[in-house]
């Protein structure tokens, strides 16, 4: 906002910032009219607004639809938290009716929260707030602060090493890991770290760059072979089953493919502490009440094991 912040903003229609970060969103003039409920005249007259004001084309028309200039590229971000921490501070003081809320929400998981977090909030949702909807988009590697201030993620769930200062988490769910293996692989019980890292390794990365067991073989001046690295917990008890290959995955999860699909389980040879989930939400929403709202109904959900 800094390019805003050097012109006479009492001469700045604000509401012309609403108009560009649908454009941005869209590249579109018909999708941002769309979005924001105008017409089609509307939104190019906003945008002619736009480039007089900022004297720069905002939004070019190519082969590939309407891209922004670097200036408007530059300021996406920007204006996209202002609107967000704008309207988190409208609706601070607003009360929360879950039963008539018409809310979307976005969440980014792994596929083993999406499973241990999905069913239980989507039961509690069905009976608390029917008319809120859900969407569920893949966490990923990084952190996704930048879709947590921009709104296009509300929150994210997952084992996080380090959080930026400008995010809020609240604890949710805390594991012990434990070894999933074939009946078929050779397991001693108890099993020692020699033995461990003998072992044909499968390792769900999720979204990590490196697991707790590798960074405490690390430390110990030990590594072991991965055979197999899948970013998906889901896949992980279905391979192990199918070759000689081990696996560490939390205790829940692992106990009930060691039913379903006749595996063995085994403790592991070292203290890693616990597998622990954390909620997390862009820090500038700590005070909206949708938002926490969601968040409390997460935290107090009587989680089952998948099934």
């Amino acid at each position: 906002m800094e390019f805003i912040s050097t012109m006479n903003i009492r001469n700045f229609d604000l509401n012309l910032l609403v108009v560009l970060d649908a454009l941005l969103r869209e590249r579109s003039v018909s999708r941002a009219a769309e979005r924001l409920s105008l017409t089609q005249p509307a939104i190019s007259n906003a945008l002619n607004r736009l480039r007089s004001q900022l004297d720069d084309e905002v939004m070019i028309r190519t082969a590939n639809g309407m891209q922004p200039t670097a200036l408007a590229k530059s300021l996406e971000e920007p204006i996209r938290r202002a609107l967000r921490q704008i309207e988190s501070s409208l609706n601070a003081n607003l009360a929360f009716e879950p039963a008539q809320a018409e809310n979307r929400f976005t969440l980014a998981l792994t596929d083993y929260v999406e499973l241990m977090l999905m069913p239980a909030l989507a039961a509690h949702l069905e009976k608390a707030a029917p008319q809120i909807s859900i969407k569920v988009v893949d966490l990923g590697r990084e952190f996704p602060l930048q879709a947590l201030e921009s709104g296009e993620v509300d929150l994210a769930v997952g084992r996080f090493t380090e959080l930026p200062a400008r995010a809020s988490h609240r604890r949710w769910l805390e594991e012990d890991l434990v070894i999933l293996a074939d009946q078929s692989t050779e397991l001693p019980d108890p099993i020692d770290v020699d033995a461990f890292t003998r072992l044909r390794h499968l390792w769900v990365s999720g979204a990590q760059t490196k697991g707790m067991v590798d960074s405490w073989l690390e430390s110990e001046g030990l590594s072991r072979v991965l055979s197999y690295v899948t970013p998906n917990y889901m896949m992980a008890p279905h391979l192990v089953a199918a070759t000689g290959m081990a696996v560490v995955l939390p205790r829940r999860f692992a106990l009930k493919y060691q039913q379903l699909l006749k595996l063995q389980v085994r403790e592991l040879p070292m203290a890693l502490g616990s597998f622990a989930l954390d909620i997390a939400w862009a820090g500038l929403r700590d005070k909206d009440p949708a938002l926490q709202w969601l968040i409390q109904s997460i935290h107090t959900l009587e989680l089952q094991p998948p099934s």
